[in-house]
Order: C-alpha cells, then sequence, then structure tokens
C-alpha cells in the first residue's frame, strides 16, 4: 500500500470529485490558430488507411509464418516497419477516438467502452443509471480531416467504420459510407481515404460466423503459453490465423487498385490494426497482446526519413494519438502543438516519444480500471480494481467458445489442475496491483517481476515507469478514475443533468466578400453547404467564400460531445 500514498494524494481531486487536474477538459488556451493565415502549402501527398480489426502482430513481416501473407511481406518490404506500434486503449471505440482527435480516451471522456449505446449482451439492468454520452475534448480539439480539408484542399474519404465516442460533424468527411471511394476526386487534388476490413474482427471467431479458406488447421497452429491447448483454443487460433491470411488477400486487392489509379507513386500508405488480437487475453487487456500492433508505412520515393530506407525497421515508440499530427504533417499542415499526440513523419515531425501509456476501463458493462506504460521494452501494470479477475466477465467474448475453457482454469473446473504457470492471468481470481514485465526474454508478459529481486538499475528503470504513469494521469485529469462514472458524466463532461448543446449560427458578412460565421459555444465547428441537399463542407474557423450569385448558406454548428444544431438556412444578400 505504500507505494500508493503518493498516487492516492496526487489523484484525490479526480476521485473524490474536487477541482479539475491540468490538463482536464477545460479549455487550455482558445481557439485553434487562425486556419486562413500563413498557412503552409499542401505537400499533395495522397494519404491512405489500410484498417484491419482486432489483430496482433501475428503476421509474416513480424517474424510470424504460420500462415503466408505474400502482399504484407511485399508492402513490408517497400515500407517502414515500427516494432513499437501501440493503440492507446485495447478495444475499438476508445482507440478510434484517438485517432481521430489526437488526444488520450482518460483525458476527454472517452476510455470507457462504449459511450454512445449499450451492449445487448450485457445483462439487463447491469448499466444501472448511466446514460447515453459523449466524450468532450477541449474546445480546440478537431477531427483531423477537418483540416485537410479546410487547409489543404484535401477529399476524404471512409469506408466506412467511425465508432468515435461523439457524434462527428458533418464536415469531417467528404464521403463516410461503405461505397466511399477516395479514387473519386479531382484531377489534382489530394485524398486522404480510410479503408477498414473487419474479417480479422473478435466475432470472426464465433462459432456462427463465416470461416475462411483453410491455410493452417488446427492441429498446426501454435498455442500461445497463455492459453491451455484444447480442441476450442485450438480452433479458435486456426480460424484467427485463417482470417489473417484472407485479410492478406484483401490488402493485396487494396493496393492493386491503387497502382491501378496511377495515384500509388504520390501516396502514403499506412498498414496498421486498431488494436491486439481479439481473443481472451488479447482484446481489453493492456499487456502487449491488447496494445501493440502491426504498423508498416510506405512513402514514395524521396519521403524516407533519414536513416530509415524502404524495407527497414524502427523501435521508435508511436501512438494512435500520434497518427493525426503525423497525416497533417505529412500533408503540409502543422499540427497544433496543445494535441496529445506528435507526429512522428513529415516537416512538422518531433522528437521521438520514450514512452507509451494505455488504459483499461468499462468494457460493455463489465468495470475494469487499469493503467499501463512501457518503455518498449518494459511494462508497468497498475491495477486500481485488483478484486477483478484478468479475464474479466464479458458476454460479447464468451461467445467465442475457447472462453470457457479459460473459465475452467480459473473457477475450478475440470481442467484447473492442468494450469501452467504461464496462465496465472487468464486462471487468475484477484489481481496484484502492480505488475511488471521485461518483454526482453519474457515475450507473453507473464513472469511478474513486481516482487522480484532484480539488478538495482533494471529496479530503477521498472520505478521511473511507474512515475511516469503517475504524472501521465495526473497531467490528462485523468476521468477514468472518477467513480462512479454517472458522476463523471454529470460532473466533468456535461456540467448539469443533460448534454449540453451546440447555440445555433449566426453569420456577419465581412467587407472583402467573406463570411464569418459564429457560435456562443465555444469551440464549435462549422459545417455548411450552399444548397438543401449539396455536400456538406467544413469551416472549422468559420470563414467561408461565398459565390457572387449565392443568396443563402445552410450551417450547422457544432462541439465534439455537445448536440449539434439544428440546420439553420442564413441569408447572405
Amino acid at each position: 500500500m505504500g507505494r500508493f500514498l503518493p498516487l492516492l494524494f496526487l489523484l484525490m481531486p479526480v476521485l473524490f470529485g474536487g477541482s479539475p487536474l491540468l490538463g482536464s477538459i477545460q479549455d487550455p488556451g482558445g481557439l485553434p490558430p487562425d486556419l486562413d493565415a500563413g498557412t503552409p502549402p499542401a505537400t499533395g501527398l495522397n494519404i491512405l488507411w489500410l484498417s484491419v480489426e482486432d489483430m496482433s502482430p501475428w503476421i509474416g513481416p513480424y517474424g510470424d509464418r504460420t500462415v503466408p501473407t505474400p502482399h504484407l511481406d511485399a508492402l513490408a518490404a517497400q515500407s517502414i516497419r515500427y516494432d513499437n506500434a501501440f493503440a492507446d486503449s485495447p478495444v475499438c471505440a476508445p482507440a478510434r477516438t484517438a485517432l481521430i482527435t489526437g488526444m488520450y480516451p482518460t483525458r476527454i471522456g472517452a476510455m470507457h467502452m462504449r459511450t454512445r449505446s449499450q451492449s445487448k449482451s450485457a445483462a439487463p439492468g447491469s448499466y444501472g443509471d448511466l446514460p447515453l454520452y459523449e466524450a468532450v475534448p477541449p474546445p480546440f480539439v478537431r477531427c483531423f480531416p477537418e483540416h485537410l480539408r479546410s487547409q489543404a484542399g484535401y477529399r476524404t474519404t471512409n469506408r466506412s467504420k467511425t465508432d468515435y465516442q461523439f457524434k462527428a460533424p458533418l464536415g469531417v468527411w467528404d464521403d463516410s459510407s461503405r461505397r466511399a471511394d477516395y479514387r473519386v476526386h479531382a484531377d489534382g487534388q489530394p485524398f486522404f481515404g480510410v479503408i477498414n476490413h473487419g474479417g480479422t474482427h473478435e466475432s470472426q471467431a464465433f462459432p456462427e460466423s463465416k470461416r475462411r479458406d483453410k491455410a493452417v488447421s488446427p492441429d498446426e497452429v501454435p498455442i500461445p503459453p497463455i492459453y491451455p491447448d484444447t480442441p476450442a483454443v485450438r480452433d479458435a487460433m486456426a480460424r484467427t490465423y485463417n482470417n489473417i491470411a484472407a485479410m492478406d488477400r484483401w490488402v493485396g486487392e487494396r493496393l492493386r487498385e491503387l497502382e491501378e489509379s496511377g495515384e500509388a507513386e504520390r501516396t502514403v500508405v499506412f498498414f496498421f490494426s486498431d488494436h491486439g488480437v481479439g481473443l481472451p487475453r488479447g482484446k481489453r487487456s493492456v499487456y502487449g497482446t491488447g496494445t501493440r500492433i502491426p504498423l508498416l508505412i510506405r512513402l514514395p520515393p524521396g519521403h524516407s526519413p533519414d536513416g530509415l530506407p524502404p524495407g527497414s525497421s524502427t523501435d521508435r515508440i508511436v501512438s494512435f494519438i500520434d497518427f493525426g499530427p503525423t497525416v497533417l504533417s505529412l500533408a503540409g499542415v502543422e499540427p497544433d502543438d496543445r494535441l496529445d499526440g506528435r507526429a512522428f513523419l513529415g516537416p512538422f515531425a518531433g522528437a521521438p516519444r520514450q514512452f507509451a501509456f494505455f488504459h483499461a476501463d468499462r468494457f460493455d458493462s463489465a468495470k475494469d480500471r487499469t493503467r499501463a506504460a512501457t518503455d518498449g521494452r518494459r511494462l508497468v501494470v497498475r491495477n486500481f480494481l485488483p478484486e477483478v479477475p484478468h479475464l474479466i466477465a464479458n458476454g460479447y467474448r464468451e461467445r467465442i467458445p475457447m472462453t470457457a475453457d479459460l473459465y475452467a482454469l480459473r473457477d475450478g473446473g475440470s481442467r484447473a489442475h492442468l494450469r501452467t504457470p504461464a496462465q496465472w492471468q487468464t486462471g487468475s481470481t484477484r489481481r496484484p496491483t502492480v505488475e511488471w514485465y521485461d518483454n526482453s526474454d519474457d515475450p507473453w508478459e507473464v513472469q511478474n517481476l513486481a516482487s522480484a529481486r532484480l539488478e538495482p538499475l533494471e529496479t530503477d528503470k521498472f520505478q521511473e515507469l511507474e512515475r511516469e504513469l503517475d504524472q501521465w494521469m495526473q497531467a490528462t485529469g485523468d476521468l477514468g478514475l472518477i467513480a462512479p462514472e454517472v458522476d463523471m458524466v454529470h460532473q466533468r463532461l456535461w456540467g448539469g443533468d443533460s448534454q449540453p448543446s451546440t447555440q445555433p449560427p449566426t453569420l456577419q458578412v465581412e467587407t472583402e466578400g467573406s463570411v464569418l460565421l459564429r457560435s456562443q459555444t465555444r469551440g464549435a465547428t462549422f459545417s455548411y453547404r450552399w444548397t438543401k441537399d449539396g455536400p456538406w463542407l467544413s469551416a472549422p474557423r468559420g470563414r467561408i467564400q461565398p459565390s457572387e450569385q449565392a443568396q443563402q448558406v445552410f450551417v450547422v454548428a457544432h462541439r465534439l460531445g455537445y448536440k449539434p444544431s439544428t440546420p439553420t438556412e442564413l441569408k447572405l444578400r
């Protein structure tokens, strides 16, 4: 308990409802710089994200040859491979919120899975009086594709998953749908496109899900030491790898489309997953199996960073909060330095990170409260609910048959006597308050060194990592430490009993003919269109330039996390 006393004093304002800590959702400095003055020219680079779901780096480029991945192998030969790339959260909605905002989910109230809906797999009444709600970033935060559209003239498309912990403004995407196509753009116009693949998702290990072509059989798959060797585990592992082989073919198809479009030579390609593997002790876990992701980035000729030619790898730590700023940097747009994320490529790339931080909170209706930090090699885990088993109950995950075998290890079932030392986490009924791991000789992170006798230098490294974790929680005003969650919603996100609304827009016609949009809600972003059925455009700073013929404009004001205003017709003449 002694090692926690400084932390408890540090976090008392959060835990017991006092004043907000530094770095909470309070505005640290107003609106972004004027987007119409002094913006750098666009680089002209296209950026394409190939995003897959629920997948650890169990692929050829990372040394796993269980199934062939020829298309990823070819991509890796032309790319930089990131060996320390991490999702901030081991579950999708918080992770995707970090991607789109560049902010830690714990800072903005996005850490619980989910906030805008309730799981049908949860027991009736298990959510109590918790309302549906949205995360509320600081007023300066925008979904980064808005900046690409307004500052650099990009066409932005998303096919098609969003799953953010707030409703995205209308002007974020030119097209966000199952038919969105980055190839539909004006000649010479750069694009930012996202294409998401769900074939590796956790649900694809459910018995009723489609089985992909067999690339490996259950009796051939490797069994991680964290799992018992049972038929159900082998089947789940085989399905996981067969889904990876099918995903590799999908990657090949997408890369062929890019080549055929004639845009490949000026397109930056990202390949990554939204968090770790969808099997138990992967997804929803802050260990590397839940947070470490594959990341391959192929840059056009002449754009490789110093010392990193195509086909090379780097141990630089990068996190999801860094992806948005990096895309902006590659596009020639300077990211706001108040974001948590920092660019790691492009003209505005910053110094490498020393640490990555993770959180695990409510998953559907099941409560968790875990924080972790890594320096790429060492991992420190802080369990705030030690009474909760490592394998936290979750009705959705229990649809994977192997979950029952893991419960049998834990609950004294027929397989409990077969539990090995490496399976102590999946078989635990409670957790240590602190866990230390060194993945250099413990890649599955099962040897807890927190009570071990280590060399003084190693002890110092872990203790430094603990201090960094404490400081991160303080600096971000970790909203996940406020319990009950409903108090966090009412007191820190809403400031009352209901979700605040964005005040409607007004306009001011300026002397040079431009129009300035305004709202009394600080931090509102503006989406507009010239006709009732025209495409929505983005004006994050609020300045638009109508044609001489335009008589009116239709505008929605929307601060992230607030209810948007209703579309308002504003007269220009």
